[in-house]
């Protein structure tokens, strides 16, 4: 017998266990998308893949890649795509962010995703919301330097929830795109009410204070780009408090970056909802 009929002999079993090993990882497959077959996010119907809207959800998502403002990139349809362009509310009152790209408007099937992540659940939304919002990410710069950073949840709420739903998207984005991410180098320092049903002002009031650096932050966050994660973008209240708190981190800049932003109605029509309705501290809507 050769040397090479020999060694061909020898890994043959542990060929055919490989083999073996595949086919009962596909039949599992199998058994199990037939028992419970991929949905859509948005509606519920069954799909061909995880993770994928069907055609009326995914058509009736408006996706914000249009010209924006250059500090809380709000759309603007009127502006020249690719000018730096400041909106009147930022040259009134700049936020303490450089930039805050959206995936979609929040609408309708947006808000069923982010309400199914947060109260459903449905923790697998936090990587189909990932997956959107990698190429956001990427224009606001190269992820070398970048650290994610979660909006944080206040104890008490997240002792009720069990997680926080802008750390499981961080740790999706993270695995997708390789950049750093801490999910303690910000803490939420003072407990708050729902924001919900609340005026702009009054939430700007209601988080003031609401968040702190953890200890040594200033040694994990200096001379990098912070870029805080959260699921909603609505009247910016807490992205702002948030973003306050990372500013004195000695960060070289700090962005944001949400699944869904509330658009006003006269930038936009259809699919929009008025922002005193909703925030990225939704609390009392629950999903049946």
């Amino acid at each position: 017998m050769s040397a090479a009929t020999g060694d061909a002999e020898i890994d043959a079993p542990g060929a055919a266990g490989h083999g073996f090993s595949r086919l009962a990882r596909q039949v599992g497959r199998t058994i199990v998308d037939y028992a419970l077959p991929p949905r859509c996010p948005g509606c519920g119907v069954i799909v061909g893949e995880d993770r994928q809207f069907c055609l009326g959800c995914w058509t009736s998502l408006h996706f914000l890649d249009g010209p924006a403002c250059a500090r809380c990139s709000i759309p603007l349809p009127t502006a020249v795509p690719g000018e730096d362009v400041v909106c009147g509310a930022c040259m009134a009152d700049a936020p303490p962010f450089d930039g805050a790209p959206s995936v979609v408007a929040y609408g309708a099937v947006a808000r069923t995703v982010a309400l199914r992540l947060k109260y459903g659940r449905r923790t697998g939304h936090a990587r189909l919301m990932a997956q959107f919002m990698v190429r956001r990410l990427a224009t606001l710069g190269p992820s070398e330097n970048m650290v994610l950073v979660p909006v944080p949840l206040h104890r008490w709420r997240l002792w009720s929830r069990g997680f926080n739903q802008a750390a499981l998207v961080v740790d999706a984005l993270a695995r997708l795109t390789g950049a750093a991410h801490d999910h303690h180098l910000l803490v939420r320092s003072k407990a708050t009410v729902p924001l919900r049903g609340k005026g702009r002002r009054e939430r700007a009031r209601i988080v003031a204070g609401a968040f702190a650096l953890a200890p040594q932050a200033n040694f994990r966050a200096a001379g990098r780009h912070l870029v805080l994660i959260d699921d909603v973008h609505a009247s910016g209240a807490t992205l702002r408090a948030a973003a306050k708190a990372l500013q004195r981190s000695g960060a070289a800049r700090v962005s944001a970056l949400t699944w869904a932003r509330v658009v006003p109605d006269a930038l936009m029509t259809g699919n929009i909802f008025d922002f005193a309705d909703v925030d990225s501290d939704m609390h009392d809507e629950r999903m049946r």
